[in-house]
This record gives C-alpha cells, sequence and structure tokens, in this order.
C-alpha cells in the first residue's frame, strides 16, 4: 500500500517559491476607508503640531537640547558599535535594494507590476514631501548647532524631518501594505513600526538628529503610506500601459524577419570552343572505359512504339486483355479469325 509523503515545512517554502501559473483573480488593494482616513487626519494634525512647536521654539526644543546634552552614545558606549549597524536599516540604498528584491519576485511570481510600482510611487513621494521640508526648514543637527536653546531653523540644514526614519516607515511599511492576507499585514505592520522606532532612536542615539527630527520622520512617513491608496488608480494604468507596451515589442520581434536582399547576379562567362570540345572528349572517353551503354540507355534490342505489346499497369483495376498477343508468342497462338 503506497502512502503519500507527509510535506514538511522546508517543502511548503519551496512550494511558495514556485510562480503560480496565471495572476490571481482577486488581490487584495486597500481602499481609502473611513479609518485609514481617520488616521491620516490624525498623523497630519500630529506632523502640523510638531513643526508649530519646533518653529515657536516651545518645551520640544528645549527637550531636545537636554537629549543631547545627555550624549547616549557616551553613557551607553558599549552598544555604539551595534547601533552603527542597525542605522542602515534606515538608509535609503540598502534597504530600498533588498525590499525592490522580495517585491521584485512577487512581481514575477504573481504576474503582476503592482508591487514594484507601489514601492517606486512611494519612494516618489518620500523623496518629494521629506525633501521639500527638509530644504524648506533648513534646520542644523545637533552636531552643527550654533545657540545653545535655538530651535536652529533655517540656518540651511537637511535634518529636520528624519529622513532615516521617514525612509524606515515607509520601506518597511510597505511590505505590510502590501501583504496578501489580514493576518501577514498585522504581524508586518508591528514589525515595520518597531523597526522605524529603532532606526529613529538610533539616530537620536549617535546625536545626528534632534527627537523632535525624528518624531516629525514618523509623520512624514506614516502620512505617505496612508495616503498610498489614493495612488492605486494611477498604478493600475501604468502597470496595465507597461504591459502593453511589453506586448507591442513582444509582437514587433516575433514578426517575421524581411527578407535577406538579394546579391548582385554572378554574370557567367560563356565556354569557348575549346572547352566543349574538351567536355565532349571526356564523355565518350568515360563510356569508353565503362564499357557499357550510358544510364540514360535501357538495356537490350530497342523496338518501336507501335510493336510493343500493352501492359496493364500494376494495381490497375483494368481487367487484361486477353484477345492481346503477348510478346515473344508464335503465331500459332494468334487468336483465330472473326466467323471460324
Amino acid at each position: 500500500m503506497r502512502t503519500e509523503r507527509n510535506l514538511t515545512r522546508l517543502d511548503r517554502v519551496f512550494a511558495r517559491l514556485d510562480r503560480e501559473p496565471e495572476r490571481p483573480a482577486h488581490i487584495d488593494v486597500p481602499r481609502m476607508s473611513r479609518h485609514r482616513v481617520a488616521l491620516l487626519t490624525g498623523t497630519l494634525a500630529f506632523y502640523l503640531a510638531i513643526v508649530y512647536l519646533v518653529v515657536t521654539t516651545s518645551w520640544l526644543v528645549r527637550f531636545d537640547w537636554q537629549v543631547m546634552f545627555f550624549r547616549p552614545y557616551q553613557q551607553w558606549h558599549n552598544i555604539h558599535w551595534f547601533v552603527d549597524y542597525y542605522v542602515v536599516l534606515g538608509q535609503r540604498g540598502p534597504t530600498a535594494v533588498m525590499v525592490a528584491a522580495w517585491l521584485g519576485w512577487r512581481s514575477w511570481r504573481q504576474h503582476t507590476l503592482r508591487p514594484l510600482l507601489t514601492l517606486g510611487a512611494s519612494l516618489l513621494l518620500l523623496n518629494i514631501t521629506v525633501g521639500a521640508a527638509k530644504i524648506g526648514m533648513g534646520r542644523l543637527g545637533p552636531h552643527y548647532a550654533t545657540t545653545i536653546g535655538s530651535n536652529e531653523m533655517g540656518m540651511g540644514g537637511d535634518i529636520f524631518p528624519s529622513g532615516h526614519t521617514a525612509n524606515a516607515v515607509v520601506t518597511w511599511g510597505i511590505l505590510a501594505y502590501l501583504a496578501s492576507t489580514p493576518r501577514a499585514r498585522r504581524w508586518l505592520s508591528a514589525l515595520s513600526a518597531l523597526t522605524a522606532l529603532g532606526v529613529g532612536l538610533a539616530t537620536v542615539y549617535l546625536g545626528t538628529h534632534w527627537l523632535s527630527d525624528v518624531l516629525l520622520g514618523w509623520a512624514a512617513g506614516l502620512l505617505i503610506l496612508l495616503a498610498l491608496p489614493w495612488c492605486e488608480p494611477g498604478i493600475a494604468k501604468a502597470e496595465v500601459a507597461l504591459f502593453d507596451l511589453r506586448d507591442r515589442w513582444r509582437a514587433r520581434k516575433g514578426a517575421t524577419a524581411p527578407a535577406a536582399p538579394v546579391g548582385a547576379p554572378v554574370r557567367l562567362k560563356p565556354r569557348t570552343a575549346a572547352q566543349d570540345e574538351a567536355a565532349a572528349r571526356e564523355t565518350v572517353g568515360s563510356g569508353a572505359r565503362s564499357g557499357r551503354a550510358p544510364v540514360y540507355l535501357a538495356p537490350g534490342p530497342h523496338t518501336a512504339r507501335s510493336e510493343r505489346t500493352p501492359v496493364t499497369p500494376a494495381g490497375s483495376r483494368r481487367p487484361p486483355h486477353a484477345d492481346r498477343i503477348p510478346r515473344g508468342a508464335t503465331t500459332s497462338t494468334a487468336r483465330p479469325l472473326a466467323g471460324g
């Protein structure tokens, strides 16, 4: 009796790595629900509140200076090496490459460009919004601060909001946004939130950002993730356009290739009388050497066509003619005369 082998966890993992035969019929695309709109509105209010507290040099700016003078990198110097490596999870280049590789496999497996296009749209929004805020407010970082207690705004800096924190929120949060099941979305949301929180605190530990920079970076990244459903129609149109472009390119590539141009005709030289005479001698000599008739002549005596006996072709349904004299027959076997 044959029993099937139970699939192990590793077998299931490799089965998941195989490409699906066709695009899934139902891909969960987040919608702009009331809950999401409420979160977006609250996050935007938090963003504006942080900006207001920093611009007015409120208690938040004083707390920034207290944290800076505390110098966490000196208080807990034994974890400095770990924080140096951990903060890489917020750098744009390494994180974008890692996440793009994973989403590229998702795109290949599900026959869709939506994961990669969503990542591209989120990073584009991140560069525009965070970059504009950095340049517009021009705040200096703790290492370059000039006046104690000042908010250091409009000094030509580029650290408010924190780009590391916002990038960590968006890059790792996009995995939760594109999760295929609600359970996976919840777990990935919690994991990406903890990762972004750790990256933000790591920048404060190293002294490269104020604490208010990190708070604004969290809000900036979360705003982008919450606003992504508004970009879904544009992402769908871009996907259709790219697939149409691919189909046209394949059709043009698979079309019949044009025939190769015919070269110029080669002009043949007429044979001379000497060449004709030499060819005739060669033909006669080869016939004499072989001692037999040329191959195009049948052997034996050749009779006129009128003297040959008609023969019924093989496989013919026509009955043989009994009244005809076969070849080589004598006159005694000739048919009798009519009336005899």
